[in-house]
């Protein structure tokens, strides 16, 4: 190819950057007209953005936190407590040498309350990356994920330390809940000095979307729907409750699980529920208004209760026909299906002023 073909070539690649620029701004310009307020990023937000993810990847692979000490060793109390809110009634995690239950691992590094002070507690670079990442307006913050590995059993007396390590920050993302960061930091465990698991903790730190008004009746969220509960949306549809019962040991569980949690087995059976239940326990919901929820339309209070049905087992449902501020601990309540939109029927449960 000749040098003139070269210089043609380019010439045709840098008027081809520059419509794809003008075509760019063109779009804003007119997203702008549509909707006040809101435009599309330019080419200088794009690079400003590729420089702050170049700062907070330099914060990969340093100390978040080092040297941590648990606040106290492996204990029964806390197995105890841990199993009895759990519902995992396993023999492992009692007895005469008891082990803790793998998925605690991170209740024995954190801090409580008043956090960790026995300890260098957080890193300086760790606060430098947040106020980075705060300074660039993406000052909320949600965790989204965490993942465990598990290398040892942890015993009661068990001395616990940690460190922890930023281990990556994502390029810049778009959520349903914003723009931000997604930042992972990795926590490895040790039991007496031996290693004992690893925690990955994973957070995004975003600037929070513009929200646009619903346009009609507002709905319920949708249920999340997966090959571990299809059979009992199902059940729903045809206006049944539906329990699992282990196969092996009888048990009954709701929520649906892939597995028993009295015995391990793995094959199971339903069994439908009669509908009769009582409210274990119950919050009223104030804030925030959510007008899917309130029976008039104006999104609550509304009453959210544990329900524990006649069976044994519990299912979190809401509870109708009596003011929020009248439902109690102890009040019987009966299955009804309620169809809150036409796409859309859940189990609830109604409730009398006389019950």
């Amino acid at each position: 190819m000749s040098e003139r073909e070269d210089d043609v070539q380019e010439h045709e690649a840098r008027k081809h950057e520059a419509r794809k620029h003008e075509a760019r701004k063109h779009e804003a310009r007119k997203h702008e007209a549509r909707e006040p307020g809101v435009r599309i990023p330019d080419v200088q937000e794009h690079e400003a953005q590729d420089r702050l993810y170049e700062q907070l990847a330099a914060y990969e692979g340093r100390a978040a936190a080092a040297g941590g000490r648990g606040k106290d060793p492996v204990n029964e109390p806390m197995i105890r407590h841990w199993c009895e809110a759990m519902g995992d009634t396993s023999a492992a995690y009692r007895g005469p040498d008891p082990v803790a239950p793998p998925t605690m691992l991170q209740a024995w590094t954190m801090g409580g309350l008043s956090g960790h002070t026995d300890g260098p507690g957080r890193s300086a670079a760790y606060d430098e990356m947040f106020a980075l990442l705060d300074g660039g307006g993406y000052t909320s913050v949600v965790a989204t994920d965490c993942e465990q590995e598990y290398l040892r059993p942890l015993r009661p007396g068990d001395r616990i330390t940690f460190d922890t390590v930023i281990e990556s920050v994502s390029r810049r993302k778009t959520t349903k809940l914003g723009t931000g960061y997604f930042v992972t930091t990795r926590t490895d465990v040790r039991a007496d000095g031996e290693p004992a698991g690893t925690h990955r903790f994973r957070i995004l730190k975003y600037r929070p979307a513009q929200r646009r008004k619903p346009v009609g009746p507002a709905l319920r969220p949708r249920p999340v729907i997966n090959r571990d509960n299809a059979g009992f949306w199902a059940g729903v549809a045809e206006h049944r409750l539906l329990v699992q019962r282990c196969t092996d040991c009888a048990t009954l569980r709701l929520p649906w699980l892939p597995g028993c949690n009295a015995c391990g087995g793995a094959e199971w059976d339903t069994v439908e529920a009669g509908g009769e239940g009582t409210v274990f326990s119950h919050v009223v919901m104030h804030h925030p208004p959510f007008p899917a929820f309130g029976p008039t339309g104006e999104g609550g209070p509304y009453a959210v209760a544990l329900i524990e049905l006649a069976e044994g087992v519990r299912i979190v449902s809401n509870v109708i026909g009596v003011p929020y501020d009248k439902v109690r601990v102890g009040m019987p309540v009966q299955l009804e299906f309620l169809r809150t939109d036409p796409d859309l029927e859940l189990p609830v449960f109604r409730a009398s002023e006389g019950g």
